[in-house]
């Protein structure tokens, strides 16, 4: 059982907008609660080639901003890691600067598709070059003289928005994107603070260009997507009872949430309040033992689509049929996320079946201890993680590794909170 309480960890995608926006605003910068992670730094290291004084003290960033025009031609290759964040909103920055930089990273990233960053900033004026027409990397950005740009998002992606959001300030007209259904917003709520002129109506989001960006201090919320795997731990296993403290609220993120209480999950929100215009929360999390099966389709997918591995895990133990659909995103992450989790979940036991855009999951079943590939993917090593807590034998994981991408610490978190 897992029982206790605790403060979680900043948040990644808050984290990573928080290194790029103080980057290119005009003074000094203080980031606390910061995720020291393996993808957040990958940012930092991205930033200092360009020239940004960054120094890190505990779990407190400093950044000295460059202004929105100042960043430096970096002499080096700038090296992603493995962070799909980093790749695709730096590039909406460098298509906005008047030098040429090149983007690589890991191998899990020379799979994502870019093209959908790529073309638009395109589209904006933007020369770009890259392996299969700048799909992949590595890829050669010639950034300055930009357009502004009237764009429908053919996609859900916050990281494709926040690109084009963040290029769109360095356009010579107003821009405007169109999402078709709302992602995260972190970049339009943060972007506003260092005094961008966005404005956001339902769907459609107004940037207009500006001069300069300034300097604030930013406090991380905790990361909803880290705090799923604690949350499903203590829902499928007996006895638990976890209290979250610190958790990101925003409504574009809270889709977990939603899914455990249609499951008849016990969760409940106390102590919320604004921090930095972001609502946070803690989250009191105890076992449920009569959950049931639910669906999960396009009208909620944008708001939880990284903890689909994990939610795989807790329909396992939910009655009834639940099925996931709509979600052919996670394809195009750090691995193929559907095939990763039907492939490892079957080999435990699991009723499930691959569809083309999601899964189907039987339940309740009782899962068994198996070999699990991982494919370098810290989200699928946390889902199976936290299904060996409800197996009579051992998962092994070929890589644990790879979790520091995203959570430093979660398996002495783990021990600390297992009782």
């Amino acid at each position: 059982m897992l029982r206790g309480s605790f403060e979680l960890i900043g948040d990644k995608s808050i984290s990573h907008r928080a290194i790029m926006f103080s980057s290119i605003s005009k003074g000094h910068n203080k980031i606390s609660n910061f995720l020291m992670g393996q993808d957040c730094l990958s940012t930092i290291s991205c930033f200092k080639k360009m020239g940004v004084d960054i120094d890190i003290k505990g779990n407190e960033v400093f950044v000295k901003g460059n202004g929105l025009y100042g960043l430096k031609p970096p002499k080096d290759l700038l090296d992603v890691g493995n962070s799909g964040t980093t790749i695709r909103l730096l590039s909406g920055i460098l298509a906005g600067n008047n030098f040429d930089a090149t983007l690589i990273g890991d191998e899990s990233i020379g799979k994502r598709p870019m093209k959908r960053v790529t073309d638009p900033l395109r589209m904006m004026g933007c020369k770009i070059e890259g392996k299969d027409d700048a799909n992949y990397t590595p890829i050669k950005i010639y950034g300055g003289n930009l357009k502004g740009i009237d764009y429908n998002m053919p996609v859900a992606s916050a990281q494709v928005k926040s690109a084009l959001i963040l290029a769109s300030l360095y356009a010579d007209s107003k821009s405007i994107i169109r999402e078709k259904v709302k992602s995260r917003n972190h970049t339009e709520v943060m972007l506003k603070s260092f005094g961008a002129d966005i404005d956001v109506n339902d769907l459609d989001i107004t940037i207009n260009p500006v001069k300069e960006l300034f300097n604030q201090d930013i406090y991380v919320p905790g990361d909803i997507s880290s705090a799923a795997f604690i949350i499903v731990g203590a829902l499928i296993t007996k006895g638990s009872e976890v209290l979250i403290k610190n958790v990101g609220l925003n409504k574009t993120r809270t889709g977990i949430i939603d899914v455990v209480k249609n499951m008849n999950g016990n969760i409940e929100i106390i102590n919320q309040r604004f921090v930095g215009g972001e609502l946070v929360g803690d989250l009191l999390v105890k076992y449920s033992k009569d959950l049931n099966a639910t669906t999960i389709d396009k009208t909620i997918i944008p708001r939880l689509i990284d903890e689909i591995p994990v939610i795989a895990v807790l329909a396992t133990q939910a009655e009834g049929t639940t099925i996931i659909k709509d979600a052919k995103e996670l394809k195009v992450k750090e691995s193929n996320r559907i095939k990763s989790v039907v492939d490892n979940l079957k080999l435990m036991g699991a009723d499930i079946e691959e569809l083309e855009d999601g899964m189907v999951i039987k339940g309740k079943t009782k899962l068994n201890g198996a070999s699990i590939t991982t494919f370098k993917d810290h989200r699928i090593a946390m889902a199976f993680s936290i299904a060996n807590l409800i197996c009579d034998t051992d998962i092994v994981l070929d890589d644990k590794e790879c979790i520091d991408i995203s959570f430093p610490g979660y398996f002495d978190l783990l021990k600390k909170l297992s009782i």
